[in-house]
């Protein structure tokens, strides 16, 4: 399949040099985008990414949510105990929880890890 854009010089400057790498940058681009429009995922994106990368368990357990994470977070912490949330939010609520637990379950097994390590 052939596709034709019509892009800004500026941009295909930058573009020229990645050339063979275009078909993965647009699939990267894709999956970033359906994942970032997908408030329910919201921050799953970053802590699998993060996952994937095989840390360290010393990384597991420092792993922190994002400041911009953290403020979405509180941001309903704060209206549920204020005024309640709508169901869209209810629903985005439950996405962060079950995000939490996620990471739970590396990190438990990380401290286990280094408490082995340090046992020996």
């Amino acid at each position: 399949m052939q596709v034709t854009f019509d892009l800004p010089d500026d941009f295909v400057a930058q573009l020229h040099p990645l050339e063979d790498k275009l078909p993965q940058i647009l699939e990267l681009g894709l999956r970033e985008l359906n994942a970032s429009s997908q408030s329910e995922f919201s921050g799953v994106a970053e802590v699998l990414e993060f996952l994937a990368s095989l840390p360290t368990p010393e990384g597991i357990i420092a792993l922190r949510p994002s400041t911009t994470l953290q403020a979405q977070i509180s941001a309903l912490l704060k209206k549920n105990h204020t005024v309640g949330l709508t169901p869209t939010e209810e629903q985005l609520w439950q996405g962060y929880q079950y995000l939490e637990h996620i990471v739970r379950m590396p990190k438990a097994r990380a401290f286990v890890k280094l408490k082995e390590v340090q046992g020996k």
